[in-house]
C-alpha cells in the first residue's frame, strides 16, 4: 500500500494551517490594542475593530478546526505505516 496521496493530502493540510496562521498574523496587524474609554470621535474606529474582531474569531474557529484535522490525520497515517510494516514483518 503506498501512502503518497495520503501524505500529500496531510501535507496540504499542513500548508492550510500554515496559511491561517500567515492570514491571521495579517489580519491581527490592522487591530488596535489600545483601549479608547472616552474618545467620542473614534465610534468609526470601534466598528473597523469590532469587524477586526469578527474576522479574527472566524480564522481562529476555522484554524482550531484544521489543526486538529490535521494532527489527527497525521496520526492515523503514523498508525497505519507502523501497522503496515509490523504485518509485513511478521
Amino acid at each position: 500500500m503506498s501512502f503518497i496521496p495520503f501524505i500529500v493530502l496531510w501535507a496540504l493540510l499542513a500548508l492550510t494551517v500554515l496559511a491561517l496562521f500567515v492570514w491571521r498574523k495579517t489580519v491581527a496587524s490592522k487591530e488596535d490594542d489600545s483601549l479608547h474609554v472616552l474618545d467620542g470621535a473614534s465610534v468609526e474606529k470601534s466598528f473597523e475593530q469590532n469587524a477586526v474582531a469578527q474576522k479574527l474569531d472566524l480564522i481562529d474557529k476555522w484554524g482550531k478546526i484544521v489543526t486538529v484535522v490535521t494532527v489527527v490525520y497525521g496520526l492515523i497515517i503514523g498508525a497505519l505505516y507502523v501497522y503496515q510494516s509490523w504485518m509485513q514483518n511478521k
